[in-house]
């Protein structure tokens, strides 16, 4: 799977221009994906210095992205003439997301068994002793893999 990732506040803080501190788990998680298998592709709004800067955090702690900032790494926008901001992935994972961002665990968990976070909110609740047992699971899947 193809996952783009937003950096501030994402995977450090949001202290921009400035890196801020690693959010929980964040690089283990992000490893993890890799490890798995994943294309990981760094979609921020850092450029130039900044951007560098960003790379360099990360690198530092063991996480190198397929791309940055752009669909594959061979990517060209100067020769593309039909090039789209848009990215083309299966999933973003921004601190910006309706709802907010889950924990780096949470993150985790829906794409290694490619639940939703309903699915995960109703299993928790499901073991809850504190929560009424309900049989009422939620049907609505937000992609499909």
């Amino acid at each position: 799977m193809t996952i783009a990732i937003d950096f501030d506040g994402t995977i450090v803080t949001h202290e921009y221009p400035n890196i801020g501190e690693e959010q929980p788990f964040a690089i283990e998680t992000l490893k993890m994906l890799i490890a798995d298998k994943h294309r990981l592709i760094l979609w921020t709004v850092r450029e130039g210095e900044l951007l560098d800067e960003a790379i360099q955090w990360c690198r530092e702690r063991g996480v190198e992205f397929w791309a940055v900032n752009r669909d594959y790494p061979e990517e060209e926008r100067e020769k593309n003439d039909i090039y789209s901001r848009k990215l083309k992935v299966d999933m973003f994972i921004d601190d910006r997301n309706v709802g907010g961002l889950p924990d780096w665990g949470t993150i985790y968990q829906m794409i290694k068994e490619n639940k939703t976070y309903n699915d995960i909110i109703f299993e928790t609740a499901q073991n809850d002793p504190y929560q009424p047992n309900s049989t009422d699971k939620p049907k609505k899947r937000w992609w499909q893999f």
